[in-house]
Formats: structure tokens, sequence, C-alpha cells
């Protein structure tokens, strides 16, 4: 389908070279607060379009890989509370924006396109935006420097809550180290080891469940400890908490397979599959599932002491279609009360938007030792994360591979809390000062990594330079082979070097830095090969997955 087939319609200037239409004739629209205001009592249809200038790529929440200006006919995205959002970014070659939108109604089922229209040479959006949903908002933001930029400017939570300090520290994940076979015992010994390293939290992943085997879920839905591994799994949760770390655990509770003892009872309830193997999804419509699933999550957290729970497969619920915004914004916004605001709650893309009742742990999509997509999706996040702490996916490696290719896994999530979820007790003492090295720099770093303004430049360039930035430091995540700028106005830079070579080509602007320390992988101190880059193109010595702190000269 291209929006060339559609019943044209006359547009208006709205704010730089953007235009607007809106469908049907009977909608009204006003510009308030910054932002558009429609009103209409019929679904309404949104229509955007900028001539395509020097435009480059359009990022929006659920693009994935997908960030060059596709065709009309190719942009679609179908969002909903738990499935990306109704928001996206046109940005030409300086990464400057051309287009920025956000809108601030979270809740409905909106279909977007968008695209190169062929024949008028524009790139448009169209939002297709069901009834019921009057007024509807849509934030826009000025043309900025870059995408990062403009997506600052709309960065709303009408429903902000609390961060808690517990979703703030580095988590030992249980899902790539042991993957279903868990049991109490190893898991401690784990987690004592994960504490001396630096975590502070800890997810017990798929498998502490009955018939929590095979890799699939057909056993899901009676939500119970296999006895077998965990015998007494409150006195378990409670020698981990003695240990000093928080405990979660996954649950994925929409979910129902044939094998759980409540299948026949509940089986009504979930009539749809859920597209994930073996199991049904439960219609979070019915007043009847959303009244199951509190409670459940409830018992869970109370009978087991738990700190929070890391609740899976959420965005399955859209296969109901319309409604299941509004169902699901019920069901977080009642368990969100339930639980209160120091339950830690880890939600995974896609379902990481601002406006999400509830989540505090917003997790970037699975992508096992793969650092680039850990890199691209939490920096993703971080475009639209407003109210919660930003995690990368939990971290697996080779434990026979060389220590800069793991150290590599960790810079790849730097921006973003890291969860480890490696066998420690099994690694080698390398790869273990390694980990413990990267973790106390985070720790170090921080304010700057998850409270500085980011800047990570063009999202079709996935992201090759980040810079983290608060007050007169900054941090600098490299990972291609780029010049790095080292701006004069900042006291201290932390450079962090996430490619196979061992220099990096850097432009400072100033009067020059002098290099304080370098480390390695492991984070053995090196000394530098020089103690001061001048004004001007240069060259910093610093090891491949190493790092090295700069101060200004003064």
């Amino acid at each position: 389908m291209t929006t060339a087939g559609l019943v044209p319609a006359p547009t208006e200037w709205l704010l730089d070279s953007v235009r607007l239409a809106v469908l049907p004739e009977s909608a009204t629209w006003e510009l308030r607060d910054g932002g558009l205001e429609i009103h209409c009592a019929e679904a309404a249809e949104i229509r955007l379009s900028v001539p395509l200038g020097d435009a480059v790529g359009f990022w929006h929440p659920d693009a994935w890989w997908n960030r060059t200006i596709v065709a009309d006919w190719a942009g679609l995205a179908h969002v909903s509370l738990v499935r990306g959002a109704a928001a996206g970014c046109l940005y030409d070659s300086s990464g400057a924006s051309m287009l920025a939108f956000a809108a601030l109604d979270p809740v409905p089922e909106v279909v977007m396109r968008y695209g190169v229209s062929e024949e008028s040479k524009t790139f448009v959006v169209h939002l297709h935006v069901p009834a019921g949903r009057s007024p509807y908002r849509i934030a826009f933001a000025p043309q900025a420097p870059s995408v990062a930029a403009a997506m600052r400017g709309l960065r709303r939570a009408p429903q902000e809550r609390p961060v808690p300090e517990g979703a703030r520290v580095p988590v030992y994940s249980t899902w790539y180290g042991f993957s279903q076979d868990v049991a109490a015992e190893p898991v401690e010994a784990e987690a004592r080891l994960a504490a001396e390293l630096g975590c502070g939290a800890l997810i017990l992943d798929d498998g502490w469940q009955e018939l929590g085997t095979g890799r699939g879920y057909a056993g899901v839905g009676d939500w119970r400890p296999d006895l077998t591994k965990f015998p007494d799994l409150a006195g378990h949760v409670a020698r981990v908490q003695e240990i000093g770390l928080k405990y979660l655990i996954w649950v994925a509770p929409l979910l129902l397979g044939p094998q759980a003892e409540c299948f026949e009872a509940l089986s009504p309830l979930a009539p749809l599959h859920s597209g994930v193997p073996g199991a049904r999804v439960l219609d979070p419509r019915l007043p009847e599932v959303r009244r199951h699933v509190v409670e459940l999550c409830v018992r869970l957290v109370r009978d087991h002491g738990l700190d929070g729970l890391k609740l899976d497969f959420l965005d399955r619920a859209t296969v109901y279609g319309d409604g299941v915004g509004a169902a699901m914004h019920d069901l977080l916004s009642e368990l969100a009360a339930e639980l209160g605001p120091e339950a830690l709650i880890e939600f995974r893309q896609p379902y990481v938007a601002p406006g999400t009742p509830l989540g505090n742990m917003l997790r970037a999509d699975d992508c096992p030792a793969d650092a680039v997509a850990n890199r691209v999706r939490t920096i993703d996040i971080a475009l639209r994360a407003a109210g919660g702490a930003v995690h990368g996916d939990m971290l697996m490696w080779d434990p026979a591979g060389s220590t800069r290719s793991a150290a590599r896994q960790l810079i790849g999530t730097l921006h973003a809390v890291p969860q480890i979820s490696a066998r420690i007790g099994e690694l080698p003492p390398a790869h273990r000062r390694m980990v413990a090295f990267w973790l106390e720099r985070w720790r170090e770093l921080r304010p700057l990594l998850l409270d500085g303004e980011i800047e990570p430049g063009r999202p079709d360039e996935l992201y090759p330079v980040v810079r983290a930035e608060r007050g007169d430091e900054c941090v600098i995540t490299v990972t291609a082979d780029r010049v790095v700028p080292l701006d004069g106005r900042f006291r201290k830079i932390t450079v962090v070097n996430g490619t196979a070579s061992d220099r990096l080509v850097v432009e400072v602007a100033g009067e020059g830095f002098a290099v304080r320390r370098v480390h390695d992988a492991e984070g053995s101190r090196i000394e530098p090969s020089a103690a001061q880059i001048p004004a001007g193109l240069g060259i910093l010595n610093v090891p491949a997955s190493g790092m090295a702190v700069l101060e200004g000269n003064p």
C-alpha cells in the first residue's frame, strides 16, 4: 500500500517545514503548549509531511535495524501501550532533526505508516488513531542538531514513578549462564561471587517453576516452585538477600500452557496462541484475567519475600487487537498500586515506552553475545526513556575467548545498567578480573552514564561514538574507527576503546589534555606512551577494550 493511493486532503503548515492534514473533515485541531491537540469523535488519521531535502534516516522506537528512509509502502508499525510508541524522528546527513514527534497518549492501538512518497518527493508519517481517544495530543520538537537533542525535548512521563536504587545497580541474571538448569545451591554460589564483583541484584530466570524445562512454554500457568530445585524458595531468596542482593524472579503472567494444572479453568480466557512455543495468551481485556494476573504477581512477591519481578511477554497480548492498550494500562496500574513504588519490575523491549505504568528496569530485547545490538537497543530505549533505568540484555561470552572480546560485551552496554549472565565460578581468572574492573568503573561513572546528557550520533550509523556528559565531565565510548572529538570545555574525559585497535584518532578542541591513566581490558594500569595530547588531530594510544582518563590542561 502506498500513501499516494489515499484520498487526498488539503494540508496546512505546522512548524518548520512540516505540513499537516487531519481526517475526517469533522476533526478539529489546534496548537497548544507546543503540541498538536486533535478533537474527533471518530477514528482519526493524522498526516505529516516534510520535503525530502537531505533526509537520510528515520528513527522510531520500533525501528530495530530498519533505520533508513524506506518507501512509504514499506514503513509500517503497529504500536500500543505494550508495543513501541507513536513517536519518531526524521534526520539529515549531519544528524540534525527534520521532524520529531511523540504522541502523549501511549495507550491506544495506533497504526503508523511512514516513508518516502515517490510522487510528492516528501517524507510522510500517517497515524491512524482509533475512535474514543479524543482529544489526542502529539508533541513536536523544533529542528535540533541531533536526534537525541530533539527527543530530549519530547520526554514526558505523565505517570512517572520514582526509580528505586535497586533498579540502578548491576544485575546478575541466571538465564544465559544456567538456562533452565537452576537450583538453590548453585544459584547461591553464583550470588556470592556476583556480589563480590559489584552486582546489587539477582534475577532468577525461567526454570524455577514446575514444568520449567525444554525451552518451551507448554507448562506455564501455575507458577509454583519446582521443589526438586527449590525446596524452600523463600528461604533461598532470604539467603541471597543476606549476601546483599535484591532478588527478582521471572514470570510470564499472561502465558498459559496446556500442561499446567490451571489450563482447563483458564483456557476459556486464553483463546489465542501467543506466538511463543506451546502457550496461549490470556486476554487482558477480560476483568477476570486482570484480577488473576494481579493476584498472581502479588502472591509471588509476598510468599517468597521477593524484591520484584521480571515480567515477560507482555507484548503478546497485542494479538487481541483493539482495547489491549487500555486493558493493560488498567492491569499494570492496579499492579503498581498493589506492589508499591519500591518494587523492582523489569520490562523488555518493545514494552518500554514512557507512560507505561510500573516498569522501572527497561531492558533491551534478547541479543546473546551481540555487543552491537546491546549498544543500539539500550541507546534506542534511552532516547525515549523517562522514569526508568535502562538495562542491557544479559551479558554472555565465550569463556575460552580473549579477555578483550569478553570486555566488548560490557562496553556494549556501558551506557545502561549491565546484567551479567556468565557462570562466574567457571570463568578464567582474567575474565573475572575484567568483570570486576568494568563494574567498578561503571559504578564510578554511573552519574554520567545513567543521569548525564547522552549524544550518540546518527541512528543509522549504529552509534559508533557515544558521549555522555554531566557538568564538566564526560564519558566517550568508541566502537568504530572514527575521529573522536575531545571538547576542551570538559575538565575530565574518560575514553573507552571498544574497537579492535590499540589506538584512537582524536581531534582536540581547546588547550589539549593530559593523559592521567590508561588501563587494558583487565584493568591493569599501563604507562601512557604520551603524557599530553595537544590541540588538533592526534593519536591516543589505548588498548583495545581498554580505557584512558584525560584531564584538561589549565
